[in-house]
């Protein structure tokens, strides 16, 4: 008689859960090495330098301040570590694994492949997969959202690190189809370029506060999201286009995420004790 543990469907499972595994490995190595290319370190161009230098930070009103990108470091590491985790046979079928693994390894896939189309200065390009990246992201929070992780080594390297690669693109998604505006000539309709910039920080501090209250208040895609506003105001303080309204904008709009966040795990940890107690 044939045992569960070895029947062939069991078999199957373990062999689909493996490669799944692997490739996420994988996936995190070569998002990795695009990461070095993209900074110049080996033979490719400083992403600030490519696609005719519109991703920098002086090129729009939007682009955060040089310093924000290294978080791209924390980000980096963090996946690293989620695909290192994931890959220990514990979670092989883990049902939580199973279902954003794919979508992980897509995101990181789609950062390489971002990277290499900004390296090719194909700017125009660079929106639609960097969009796609961040639905990607967003598939992923809608899942951890619903699911519950299983110890606080999860919630470090699963909830933690990709909470803190969504922020991120969220802002860099802005600054990415604001520098195509720039790059196509868009005069803005004749309207101040400060009133431009401040509507987008306004859509971008309204998509984090929406993100607080639906996701409980969850601290790493607001730390992220706020690093890379607070960059922007930096940098229009500090550096080139100077805009002190743009600034200003920007410092309002970090708050308004914080305090939101804030506001949205209060309201998270009050309701899960009143369920705690009812029960």
């Amino acid at each position: 008689m044939t045992t569960t543990s070895t029947s062939p469907d069991h078999q199957a499972h373990q062999r689909q859960g493996l490669a799944r595994q692997i490739i996420i490995l994988v996936s995190s190595v070569v998002a990795i090495i695009a990461a070095f290319i993209g900074s110049g370190a080996f033979f490719g161009t400083p992403i600030q330098q490519a696609a005719g230098g519109f991703l920098d930070a002086d090129s729009t009103l939007i682009a955060p301040g040089t310093g924000a990108f290294s978080i791209w470091s924390v980000i980096y590491t963090g996946m690293l570590a989620y695909a290192i985790w994931q890959v220990l046979p514990a979670q092989r079928s883990d049902l939580r694994q199973v279902q954003i693994g794919w979508w992980v390894a897509a995101s990181l896939i789609l950062n390489a492949i971002w990277i290499g189309v900004v390296q090719a200065d194909l700017l125009y390009l660079s929106l639609p997969v960097i969009a796609l990246l961040l639905i990607v992201l967003c598939r992923i929070f809608v899942i951890l959202r619903r699911t519950t992780p299983k110890n606080t080594v999860e919630i470090i390297v699963a909830d933690g690190a990709i909470g803190l690669y969504l922020g991120w693109v969220i802002i860099a998604t802005t600054a990415n189809a604001t520098a195509i505006l720039v790059a196509a000539g868009f005069d803005g309709f004749g309207i101040a370029p400060e009133m431009w910039s401040t509507l987008v920080l306004t859509v971008a501090s309204a998509i984090g506060i929406a993100l607080a209250f639906w996701g409980s208040g969850r601290l790493t895609p607001m730390l992220a999201l706020c690093w890379g506003i607070a960059w922007v105001a930096i940098a229009r303080f500090t550096d080139q286009p100077y805009s002190p309204a743009t600034g200003v904008a920007a410092i309002v709009a970090t708050v308004l995420v914080v305090v939101a966040t804030i506001v949205a795990r209060v309201i998270h940890h009050h309701r899960a004790r009143s369920t705690e107690g009812a029960n």
